[in-house]
């Protein structure tokens, strides 16, 4: 694969040096240079190979993970790079679960655009997964299916009705419960404002 790379890459510097062009970060044909901050096994979320100029966003490792969500979707967490991030991780039978659900769904409209809200279900099967998002009116936020618990074990939570809120950079600021949800509100409008 690198001999197939090298080649256009060779072809497009010689082109650009005849052409006598100088370097401003971008070559002759209108695509960004690669960012040293990105690298192959994590591309930057947002990244533009259209050559607009939109600044590229590191990835954290903790947001180089892929899932599925409760409605069959797949989900890249790459996506979430550059804002602050809640992981809520929950249970359909878990009652706990369900008093956090309407301040988390509150949480996540209020702060759309500015800060991720996922759900990260798990302990049970994807339909009682689905059934929780629809009793609770939490489908208008990502909630993944985590049933093999992989996510779980990726961020080290052994139990329900949790939260783990990463900064813009996907550094764990907080992980914890909050009951009924309540506090999370401020600790988003604190990464946020």
């Amino acid at each position: 694969m690198r001999a197939r790379m090298a080649l256009p890459a060779a072809l497009a510097a010689a082109l650009f040096a005849l052409a006598g062009c100088g370097s401003n970060g971008s070559d002759d044909m209108g695509t960004a240079t690669p960012s040293k901050t990105a690298s192959p096994a994590q591309p930057p979320a947002g990244s533009d190979e259209s050559g607009t100029g939109k600044s590229e966003v590191p990835v954290p490792e903790a947001l180089t993970f892929k899932a599925t969500t409760v409605d069959g979707k797949p989900f890249d967490a790459r996506t979430l790079a550059g804002k602050p991030t809640v992981l809520w991780f929950w249970a359909p039978w878990c009652p706990k679960c369900k008093a956090q659900a309407e301040e988390t769904a509150k949480v996540a409209a209020d702060y759309q655009g500015k800060a991720n809200v996922v759900g990260v279900a798990g302990l049970d099967t994807n339909a009682a997964m689905q059934d929780f998002v629809s009793d609770t009116g939490t489908g208008s936020f990502p909630q993944l299916s985590d049933e093999t618990g992989e996510v779980w074990k990726r961020f080290e939570v052994t139990e329900q009705s949790r939260y783990v809120i990463l900064d813009k950079t996907g550094k764990t600021v907080y992980e914890g419960v909050l009951p009924g949800g309540k506090g999370l509100a401020d600790k988003v409008a604190g990464l946020t404002g």
